[in-house]
């Protein structure tokens, strides 16, 4: 038995009443959880089946199939909403998923898979409506028992990857998160990002239970997730304020419109004592804006491969601009070209795929970074990202990125220059008093930022994007990461075109 259902049973016997999940409709407390997933884990048994796929709205359902499948040993895959039909349709042919516990069968049941689906009669689990969809094909693949849970990256480029994590791993990572966070017994935690989302899973499931304390989750709309384009951060600043949350996790892109929110006055939040961001790099200038406010933020740093987290701050150990220090359990260690590798309770390797482990069993994550004489971890960049200017200045667009979108009137951007004498960037205008910044707004943004930056990574020209960059129109991943292939096809004519516009002009002269 996993360590997280070992502490459940504790709970269950010396807290009984005391509540474990939450949405607005229910509340379930530890003894009746308890019975739920045992209940759940019985018909996992009678149906045999060893991969499960689970594609469903946040809620309590969700997290005791999650716990149910930990009792079998049977291996579950996570499929996020986020992911296109053919991203869905890679994820379950990949894994060689036999059974899909889901809420919205309509969709399973039109992707563009080979094999033959049916579903069945609707069914009940803690208030949610489920079906079952069935995959008409036994598994191909049992050696997948080994694994507890196969969560798919979408990452910035390819198909999906298959990250293999064992039990171990998992509980590993729970544990350590749980302890240096100090989550207490009376905490109610918010899931905010969908739970098919690893670090949502284990910080907004397992942490939380592990600890005695309250999962609230509520269906992703009710927090103000609509869609894969817009986010409502009164929804959830309501959210918040009815539950009496202590405790969310962010990506910057929430961030940015949470901040927003209280900065006009419209919602107080002194419940909270704990807001996580990560997922994307973080400004600093964001951080300190809303620090300012008196909200409680801690960045962090993780990847699936990692189980999620790898380093974080706490309230104990907390250094801004820093992503916290490495948990106990992760070994850590900076290569020569500033690569961090890690070591400790890693994934087994991608799906069908030898793990990329080096011999002294480190993995090269494909982050740039620093350790600093306290120990805390910096992140400077993706080792990919890196370009390098025309005049050999090595530039990563995402501190550049990070200044930019500070300010108010820039709420995305994306820089590109390789090979060129200077830096180009793609905007996604903000909201400046409700309206959308106009060209002088963004003018002056730039203009200031630029104030910062040494002069090879000043942005020299830049255009309007067509639309945000977003899960929908596949040029951010599910994390907040951009997509930089994608935008740069999209726009290089336009890119292209500036730097031609600036040729012409030079000869003009």
């Amino acid at each position: 038995m996993s360590m997280l259902l070992s502490t459940l049973v504790e709970h269950a016997n010396s807290r009984p009443q005391a509540v474990a999940l939450a949405n607005n409709q229910t509340s379930i407390c530890y003894a009746d959880l308890l019975t739920l997933v045992n209940n759940f884990s019985d018909k996992l048994r009678s149906s045999k089946v060893k991969i499960i796929g689970l594609y469903m709205e946040n809620g309590p359902a969700w997290a005791i199939i999650d716990l149910a499948t930990q009792i079998v040993g049977v291996t579950l895959v996570p499929l996020p909403a986020f992911f296109s039909d053919k991203q869905l349709a890679h994820a379950i042919e990949d894994s060689g998923i036999e059974c899909i516990y889901t809420d919205q069968p309509d969709r399973m049941l039109s992707l563009p898979v080979t094999q033959a689906l049916w579903k069945s009669e609707p069914r009940m689990a803690a208030g949610s409506m489920y079906h079952e969809v069935n995959i008409q094909h036994s598994s191909k693949y049992t050696h997948l028992a080994d694994f507890a849970k196969i969560t798919y990256t979408s990452g910035t480029t390819g198909a999906p990857k298959g990250v293999c994590l064992s039990q171990q791993t998992l509980d590993k990572v729970s544990v350590a998160l749980c302890n240096a966070i100090g989550v207490q017994q009376t905490d109610r935690h918010l899931a905010v990002l969908p739970l098919a989302t690893l670090l949502e899973n284990i910080g907004g499931i397992y942490v939380p239970l592990l600890a005695g304390a309250s999962a609230y989750l509520l269906p992703t709309s009710e927090v103000g997730m609509q869609g894969a384009t817009y986010f409502d951060a009164k929804c959830m600043t309501n959210a918040i304020r009815n539950h009496q949350i202590t405790s969310i996790i962010l990506t910057p892109q929430l961030l940015y419109g949470l901040i927003e929110t209280v900065d006009i006055g419209t919602s107080s939040l002194d419940s909270l004592r704990f807001i996580a961001v990560g997922g994307a790099p973080l400004s600093q200038s964001l951080l300190e804006r809303g620090q300012q406010l008196g909200l409680p933020l801690y960045e962090g740093y993780g990847l699936s491969e990692c189980g999620s987290v790898v380093a974080v701050n706490t309230p104990e150990h907390h250094r801004p601009g820093t992503v916290g220090k490495p948990l106990p359990h992760i070994d850590l260690k900076i290569a020569r070209d500033g690569e961090i590798l890690v070591a400790g309770m890693l994934f087994h390797g991608y799906l069908h795929k030898q793990a990329p482990f080096s011999k002294d069993g480190f993995w090269s994550t494909g982050d740039l970074g620093f350790l600093d004489d306290a120990g805390y971890l910096h992140i400077t960049g993706r080792k990919k990202n890196i370009f390098i200017t025309s005049f050999g200045r090595n530039v990563a667009p995402e501190w550049v990125e990070s200044e930019l979108t500070v300010h108010q009137a820039i709420m995305q951007a994306a820089v590109f220059g390789e090979k060129r004498p200077w830096n180009t960037a793609v905007i996604v205008p903000g909201y400046l008093k409700g309206r959308i910044a106009n060209t002088i707004e963004i003018d002056q943004a730039i203009s200031d930022c630029n104030q910062v930056l040494p002069d090879y990574a000043q942005i020299h020209s830049w255009i309007t994007a067509d639309e945000p960059f977003s899960i929908l129109n596949d040029q951010l991943t599910g994390t907040g990461r951009a997509r930089r292939s994608v935008i740069w096809h999209h726009y290089q004519r336009r890119i292209d075109a500036l730097y031609d516009q600036q040729d012409r002009t030079r000869i003009l002269q």
